[in-house]
């Protein structure tokens, strides 16, 4: 595919968007570990979403765009993100944070899956082999499963939801929905949806120290309201194979950032895995061989 040079120059800052997405995702996870000894997992997810989503609205009618359109399409996304959310973060209660990587890395393979199955288009023969690198990559960068628990079942069920996240947010961004007045409305509705989770369920509404609190803060600020609202504007150029390879790398960052700021030791293992990622994303950019198609055309 060629580009003009206005349509390269939005290609490279949509991945690069989404790169610092990524980035920062994989910077917040021992984080998010280590805070949930101060904080019940469902609250926080409550918290942080209702901090982002209300900056946004502050943004939104400062800029005087109108809030309700696209609501349903909204809330739609907003189920599918608690569905991620809260798994995943509960999950990390029970299982460890190299299992919980790598499973919910498995949305890399889920991606091209629900693609083909659900939503009826048809991955590259060339995207569906940087899928199945990258899940190797995966599995030797994280290490893949040493044993399986509750927290992984949980996690599992937030790898599906994250494909389908991507998936419906290319769908619903590709039909001109504005970017940052569904970015608002779905982090209002996880945030209530997690409030009224923690009612239900008689969850403690606490926050354990003031670090926490500053972590909700963090947490608020770049890895929802930043890096979700980068995802949606990205998404309406960009393909959602590409955006979860992309996003595959969220653990070769959290290596990254534990081997610089962390002070762990350099492992050639997870390095690897590392490549190997950044290999998928190349090698699903390539155009299919011309020999596939004589392949297929003589089946």
């Amino acid at each position: 595919m060629s580009y003009s040079k206005d349509n390269r120059k939005q290609v490279i800052l949509s991945d690069a968007g989404l790169f610092y997405a990524a980035a920062i995702w994989g910077s917040t996870f021992f984080i998010v570990k280590d805070a949930l000894s101060d904080v019940d997992p469902v609250i926080m997810v409550g918290y942080r979403f209702l901090l982002a989503g209300g900056i946004m609205l502050l943004f939104l009618l400062a800029t005087g765009r109108k809030l309700l359109p696209g609501i349903g399409r909204a809330f739609f996304l907003s189920l599918i993100l608690f569905a991620l959310y809260i798994p995943q973060t509960v999950g990390l209660r029970f299982t460890t944070a190299s299992n919980s990587g790598f499973i919910t890395g498995l949305f890399v393979f889920f991606t091209p899956l629900l693609m083909r199955w659900v939503f009826r288009h048809k991955p590259t023969p060339m995207e569906w082999l940087g899928s199945l690198i990258s899940l190797g990559g995966l599995w030797v960068l994280t290490g893949g499963l040493r044993e399986l628990n509750f927290g992984d079942a949980l996690t599992l069920v937030a790898a599906l939801t994250y494909a389908l996240h991507v998936l419906y947010s290319d769908k619903y961004m590709k039909a001109g929905i504005d970017p940052y007045v569904i970015s608002c409305q779905q982090f209002l509705f996880v945030g209530l949806l997690s409030v009224l989770t923690g009612w239900i369920f008689d969850l403690p509404f606490t926050v354990g120290s003031t670090k926490v609190g500053w972590v909700i803060v963090f947490l608020a600020l770049g890895p929802t309201l930043s890096a979700f609202v980068i995802q949606m504007l990205a998404q309406r150029i960009t393909t959602p194979v590409k955006v979860t390879l992309i996003f595959a790398m969220e653990p070769v960052f959290a290596a990254l950032f534990a081997w610089t700021l962390g002070g762990e030791i350099f492992e050639t293992q997870r390095a690897l895995g590392g490549l190997l990622i950044v290999m998928a994303l190349i090698i699903s950019g390539l155009q299919t061989p011309s020999f596939w198609g004589r392949l297929r055309g003589n089946q």
